[in-house]
């Protein structure tokens, strides 16, 4: 067998339906499961093979399960094969099955569950993209952890993953912030100017006034003196100093969102500035690849009913036939001015995506951004035309921070919003990666920073680590006790694991043999967050099977005096430190050896 138990035995079905039934078309095939039961009294798996095939075979269901079970009862590892319901069979195996899966992940280690379901495909992944203007929020941190989770998990189904962050440093929030810092080195060489007097010396107001800005007017201060002002340190031409305090702002606002990815270990491979996309004619080449389509247009959009976005105007726009291609109506890309919108950079950055080699994209964006997603998906399957290019938009809702049940106060330094900075240092990154990922991104959550530490089962975070470090210190008893032999992992992989056949044994295998098969799910559905929920339960059956030794002697792990059932169960509990552990990666987050 395999590594993925259940892609066997999807398999053995295949073959034994389409045995009994040669002319089963191949896309009824496809569409064939095989699914853990959710009661143990149902069998271990089930098949809706029967159902499937009843409606290309022109026969009833039950006919064909009853065909089925038949058939399946005589292969090996299958100890019971029933019909069930309108169309399925339900399949008990030997507890050999389950207990060469033990065997199977001592030897692969925490690669147990990698998978080839992407076949090296090429896929990128961004997420974060904030604007660089200021620190990373709280706001930015589930979208930094879900990407960062889901490029680890697609990494682990056998994709060739490009993470990425989108600089968006071309727009009007950048030469906000180059105001604001610009502020700031005023204040450095003495201005007698009011921060009132200087904001409405601005186009748009002085629009980050949060502290983190102050270090930069210093450092503008020592590297150019008073160039940069007026007389009496007042406001200069912007001509003179705009684009060098811009420059210097993103740079240093990147370096800060750099810092604060790091103390959470999230890591992008590629950083695309959309200034340079600009200046090196990206929106010019998606534009002459959409005209070449006759998909631009000149054109007057009717009044959109309800809120005016900002990129309508009543006077004639270039627009893009986005309804050509699935959206609610067609999207100025071109104002009346000439200048571009926001939507016609971002279809400039997917085209060199595309250009890159990327036929399979994914974005993470902020729910706020939801109504963003047909025009962006639309702008996509226009510029791929007869090609197979793909986008997913991955949407992450807010979090708020609760602190003593209360929601927690905005930052000082900050001004106007929590820091990711300040969540890190109060619960560390682990937790904060590993409960942004218990909820699944769309929905909204609240992160307790009182529940986030405490020693309980409603901690997940505490539950699954607990497990980890009770296996852990399982194995560095049984290596003290001379009559077990080698209990290394590699030394238990050779262990008889057939008295392995108690109720909680063979659930706690059972779930670790559906790790691969959660793998390929989670990738195909595009969501991290079932990697939490799978490691809580599986640290459930732990703990369900320790607290079963406690009250039952022949469940304790190690019994000297019964060397061979004691090496079965150690390598019972090593393939679950190595399970957990291969979950805990893909989360991002690390193990630990015991709790403190």
């Amino acid at each position: 067998m395999s590594d993925n138990l259940f892609a066997d035995l999807r398999i053995l079905v295949l073959d034994t339906i389409t045995a009994l039934y040669p002319d089963l078309a191949p896309d009824a095939l496809a569409r064939i499961e095989i699914t853990p039961t959710r009661e143990a009294a149902h069998g271990d798996v089930a098949t809706n093979a029967a159902l499937i095939a009843a409606k290309p075979l022109g026969l009833k269901p039950r006919a064909i399960a009853d065909a089925l079970a038949a058939a399946l009862l005589t292969r090996a590892f299958v100890t019971k094969a029933e019909p069930a319901g309108p169309g399925f069979v339900n399949l008990t195996l030997a507890p050999a099955a389950w207990q060469a899966q033990i065997l199977t992940i001592l030897h692969s280690g925490e690669a147990f569950g990698a998978s080839k379901l992407g076949q090296g495909a090429k896929v990128n992944v961004e997420y974060v993209s904030a604007n660089p203007t200021g620190p990373l929020t709280v706001g930015h941190c589930r979208g930094a952890v879900v990407g960062d989770a889901l490029a680890n998990l697609l990494a682990k189904a056998g994709y060739d993953v490009t993470r990425e962050y989108y600089i968006n440093d071309a727009g009007a929030q950048v030469i906000a912030l180059a105001w604001s810092v610009y502020w700031r080195y005023l204040q450095a060489l003495g201005t007698t100017m009011t921060e009132a007097e200087f904001a409405t010396a601005t186009p748009t107001g002085l629009q980050y006034p949060g502290d983190y800005l102050v270090p930069l007017g210093a450092q503008l201060a020592a590297a150019h003196g008073d160039a940069l002002s007026g007389p009496g340190f007042t406001v200069a031409d912007p001509a003179l100093w705009l684009d060098i305090v811009r420059s210097f702002a993103v740079t240093a606002m990147m370096d800060l969102v750099r810092a604060d990815l790091a103390a959470l270990n999230v890591r992008h491979d590629v950083f695309t500035s959309e200034a340079a996309l600009i200046a090196g004619g990206g929106v010019e080449r998606a534009e002459a690849a959409l005209r070449a389509r006759g998909l631009l247009y000149e054109g007057i959009l009717e009044p959109p009913k309800g809120k005016t976005p900002e990129d309508w105007e009543p006077r004639e726009q270039t627009l893009f036939r986005a309804t050509d291609f699935g959206d609610d109506v067609d999207r100025p890309v071109r104002k009346s001015d000439g200048s571009n919108t926001y939507f016609f950079n971002d279809i400039a950055n997917h085209a060199n995506k595309m250009a890159r080699g990327f036929d399979q994209m994914i974005d993470v964006w902020g729910a706020d951004h939801g109504g963003y997603v047909k025009r962006m998906q639309s702008a996509v399957r226009a510029l791929a035309g007869n090609g197979a290019a793909q986008l997913d938009i991955v949407l992450c809702q807010i979090v708020r921070v609760l602190k003593d049940g209360v929601p927690m106060r905005m930052s000082k330094r900050a001004g106007t919003y929590i820091e990711l900075a300040d969540l890190i240092d109060a619960v560390g990154p682990d937790v904060v990666r590993f409960i942004m990922l218990m909820r699944k991104s769309d929905a909204q959550m609240e992160f307790d920073l009182d529940a986030a530490v405490a020693q309980t089962r409603e901690n997940p975070v505490f539950y699954v680590q607990y497990a980890h470090a009770r296996c852990r210190s399982v194995l560095r008893a049984a290596a003290t006790t001379s009559e077990l032999g080698d209990t290394s992992d590699a030394g238990l992989a050779a262990a008889d694991l057939a008295s392995l056949t108690a109720p909680e044994e063979l659930a706690l295998i059972r779930r670790l043999a559906a790790w691969p098969r959660l793998i390929e799910a989670a990738a195909i559905a595009r969501e991290a967050h079932r990697i939490g929920f799978f490691l809580y339960d599986l640290a459930g059956d732990f703990h369900a099977l320790w607290n079963a030794g406690r009250t039952e002697a022949s469940l304790r792990f190690i019994q000297a005096e019964a060397p061979g059932p004691t090496r079965a169960r150690l390598a019972l509990v090593a393939a679950t430190a190595v399970v957990i552990r291969s979950g805990l990666a893909v989360m991002g987050v690390a193990p630990v050896e015991e709790m403190r």
